[in-house]
């Protein structure tokens, strides 16, 4: 699949599609109405531009497109992380992890989790050792 930047109202709706799959161009352009004030036009271009960049798929059934994500949401997420680190930080995570060191807000559950991938990491390079 051919990625391709991703702008903050795609992200939005990616997400919001991601939580509520399959979805129709009608529901979704509600809750951007109600949610944001956007008309369905604006709802409707953003999904397109989506589906060509490869984040959507677009089925017709029963008359009426259906979207949903190409890829499962976790799937899906770590692929725009890799992009942002590649393309924001020049594939840098030192920026990143200062970040987290400094100023991100993480609760207990943010904190053991890293933990888990911190020896998650450490046991892949143990393997790799070996």
């Amino acid at each position: 699949m051919r990625k391709r930047n991703i702008g903050q109202a795609e992200l939005e709706v990616l997400r919001y599609i991601q939580d509520h799959h399959p979805i129709t161009v009608r529901r979704a352009a509600d809750h951007f109405a109600q949610a944001r004030g956007h008309v369905r036009t604006t709802t409707l271009n953003v999904m397109g531009r989506l589906v060509r960049k490869g984040y959507l798929t677009r089925r017709k059934s029963d008359g009426v497109y259906q979207y949903a994500p190409r890829l499962p949401k976790g799937e899906q997420l770590r692929g725009l992380v890799g992009e942002f680190v590649e393309r924001a930080l020049g594939g840098s995570l030192s920026p990143f992890v200062a970040y987290l060191a400094n100023d991100a807000e993480l609760n207990n559950d943010d904190l053991a989790a890293l933990k888990r991938l911190v020896d998650q990491l450490e046991a892949k390079a143990a393997e790799g050792k070996s």
